[in-house]
């Protein structure tokens, strides 16, 4: 390291962060209430504080400052200076070492102590408090980066929304249990980007993968003291940096590089992003970046209030996007994410949250929306809401605005319920089937809009919900009462794992019944990673802190009979989905087209073969349902058509095929799952309890209507 200066030159206030540009480093970080901020520098590491040197501008309120002869590798930090006014919203401490919010490399994690804290913990006046004691040993520290790299012959897939299947997944879950991936690897995008990982996603026909939030966040300091850890991530740190345990190598280019191979492979990459809060909490929270930086601006306070943080994540603070620099931070680094590493798609947590100003509510038109839906690199990207928060009218699914897609809890519920064999549920299921055009049929947003999915990380497996009738989250040591009280599943007689062959049988279908009602709704089909050959968390449905054997998934079951047996259902499931236009439309169907004589584009029919009636619709007993879907053909003179066909009774059920009559192909039976395609010349089908059929025609297209 070059001998350091005694001070700064005055550099430039743009752009915010370190940027190194090949002679020295700018330094710029952005502070509305700030007296003044102090540049840290560490030894490489970051043990040592060598230097401190106060930014000598500021201007529009960022301050600024220029290091000669700095190079990527420099390890540093901040300190803000200005009042401690807790009741006004300030909560500055120059004793706290701060992340830079911009930075975009970590170098250590946080090591819980009091004096991460800005305030005297367990002192008499509570956080109006104020302690001396310097955070820097128990500090992470950020690391100036160069960001180079030869992308090559890159290109994104760029997959059409109604073609994309989504694969969700923990980044370190998915592969600290394989086998075929080095040791040295797992749980690391260097695994990611393994050979084995990537051919089982393509023997799938996954399109895109979703992985779990992979931004630096925080082991929160009540589950560390209690032996367990943040697994999942919601708990951020680092808007721009990532996760320092999921570099194998340490350096940043391994993320590009699993990017670069998963793309090679037609596999895009969507990350979950955790803008709505941080990890700093409420009022009794951590200082250790944002809040030491200008705590007023960067979250909402309660108005009258001050020293209180809203609170509409459930995670003690909502991120302030009202503020135009708050606002431009999460832009910044969404487009870092994008153009840096070239990701393809953002999953959105809490996303209502971020579509909220001021105490105004929900607002599709909220300043978020308008800038990404703006923004010629954002808005080109998939976008994903997850649609819900706690804050007042939380509940959004079907009000975000075009461009994004969300994730629709009612897809997944009301297939459960249907195949749990509830009452009154086929109506709902038709919905579901077609996009759920009543929650997303406006403003031109088309059945893509809809993500659908039977499980998420949050919640129980697939094979859970058939094996469990309640939650298990014992473990989680909050005494069973954290996760989802109500889950829509059963367990068919046994709780939890069991030899009976009839349960098990039983439990098998219904998984297969599920799958293909999944890969042949409208909408975009989301798996939850490891579903597809049966992985289980016991029963607990909250596994957030579940660092262990509970979460990650286990690869031996894929080895087994039934695990191989399930996933290639899988694959033959979503493989019909890429083959057949009818179960991925573009649009959605209303029945006012016939792309062949006597077939419209959809219609709904009973186990007799006839339309369904209104009575029929509200038959709380009706657990049988048939639809059919058409469209143009393959060839010029040829239309497509399919038939789904739905039995969650406890019986058989005998189909009757409606008019006109076609000479069908059997496709996929889930009573029956290594049945080959086969022709089906009967009037009649005869299905098997609580299993699903898939069947495809290919009329001439005569007389075809416009």
């Amino acid at each position: 390291m070059p001998r350091l200066p005694d001070r700064l030159l005055p550099g430039r206030p743009d752009p915010l962060g370190a940027q190194w540009d090949g002679l020295g480093v700018n330094f710029a970080v952005f502070s509305a209430h700030a007296s003044r901020i102090d540049l840290c520098i560490f030894d490489p590491a970051g043990r040592r504080e060598l230097a401190r040197m106060e930014l000598p501008e500021c201007t529009d309120e960022v301050f600024h400052g220029y290091l000669p002869e700095a190079r990527p590798g420099l390890v540093y930090g901040y300190r803000a200076h200005g009042p401690y006014l807790p009741e006004h919203g300030h909560r500055f401490n120059p004793h706290k070492l701060l992340l830079d919010p911009y930075g975009r490399q970590m170098l250590g994690e946080p090591r819980w102590s009091d004096a991460l804290f800005g305030y005297r913990v367990g002192g008499p006046r509570g956080d109006l408090g104020f302690d001396r004691r310097d955070s820097a040993a128990a500090m992470p520290k950020s690391v100036v980066t160069d960001d180079a790299f030869n992308w090559g012959d890159d290109r994104p897939p760029d997959i059409p929304w109604d073609q994309t299947v989504i694969y969700e997944a923990h980044l370190r879950g998915l592969t600290i249990r394989h086998e075929d991936v080095w040791p040295r690897e797992r749980g690391s995008f260097a695994a990611l980007a393994s050979p084995a990982v990537i051919e089982h996603m393509q023997r799938l026909g996954i399109t895109a993968v979703e992985l779990l939030p992979i931004h630096g966040f925080l082991q929160d300091r009540f589950l560390v003291e209690k032996g367990l850890r943040n697994y999942w991530g919601y708990s951020t740190l680092s808007f721009f940096a990532p996760e320092p345990a999921y570099l194998s190598t340490g350096q940043l280019d391994e993320i590009r590089i699993a990017i670069r191979r998963l793309h090679a492979a037609g596999i895009e990459v969507i990350l979950d992003v955790v803008y709505n809060h941080t990890c700093e909490g409420g009022a009794d929270g951590p200082t250790l970046s944002w809040r030491g930086l200008d705590n007023a601006s960067y979250y909402r306070l309660v108005p009258g209030d001050e020293r209180h943080l809203i609170n509409e994540t459930g995670c003690g603070n909502t991120v302030n996007l009202a503020h135009p620099r708050v606002l431009q931070m999460v832009m910044d680094s969404l487009r870092y994410w994008a153009t840096s590493f070239r990701v393809d798609g953002f999953r959105f947590d809490l996303c209502s949250a971020l579509g909220r100003e001021g105490n105004q509510g929900f607002d599709p038109g909220s300043g978020f929306f308008d800038a990404i839906r703006q923004d010629p690199v954002l808005s080109r990207k998939k976008l994903i809401a997850e649609p819900w928060d706690i804050g007042p009218g939380g509940y959004q699914l079907g009000r975000h605005p075009p461009g994004f897609s969300e994730w629709n809890d009612r897809f997944r519920d009301d297939v459960r319920r249907f195949w749990r064999g509830d009452a009154a549920q086929r109506a709902d299921l038709a919905g579901r089937l077609t996009g759920s055009g009543i929650l997303f049929e406006h403003r031109r947003r088309r059945p893509w809009a809809s993500v659908n999915y039977l499980a998420a990380h949050d919640g129980f497996t697939l094979n859970d919900l058939v094996s469990y009738a309640e939650r298990h989250n014992e473990a989680n040591g909050e005494r069973n009462r954290d996760g989802h009280g109500d889950n829509c599943s059963a367990n068919w007689g046994a709780e939890g794992p069991t030899a009976d062959p009839v349960i098990s049988a039983t439990r098998a279908g219904l998984k297969r019944a599920m799958l293909l009602t999944l890969f042949a709704s409208h909408g975009t089909p989301m798996l939850l990673a490891g579903d597809e050959f049966g992985r289980s968390q016991a029963g607990n449905n909250n596994a957030y802190c579940q660092d262990n054997e509970t979460s990650w998934i286990d690869w031996a079951l894929f080895d087994t009979q039934e695990g191989e047996a399930l996933a290639a259902f899988t694959a033959r499931a979503v493989a019909l989905r890429r083959r057949f236009a009818t179960l991925r439309s573009a649009d959605f169907l209303h029945g006012r087209t016939e792309p062949a004589a006597g077939i419209p584009d959809i219609a709904w029919f009973g186990e007799d073969g006839e339309p369904l009636s209104t009575e029929a619709w509200h038959d709380p007993e009706g657990r049988c349902l048939a639809l059919r879907r058409a469209c143009p053909g393959p060839e010029a003179d040829s239309a497509e058509v399919t038939l789904l066909l739905l039995n969650a009774s406890a019986l058989p059920a005998e189909f009757t095929l409606p008019q006109p009559r076609l000479a069908w192909l059997r496709l996929l039976d889930s009573s029956a799952p290594d049945a080959a395609e086969a022709p089906h010349r009967a009037a009649t089908l005869r299905l098997a309890a609580r299993s699903a059929c898939l069947l495809a025609a290919f009329p001439a297209a005569k007389n075809r209507t416009p």
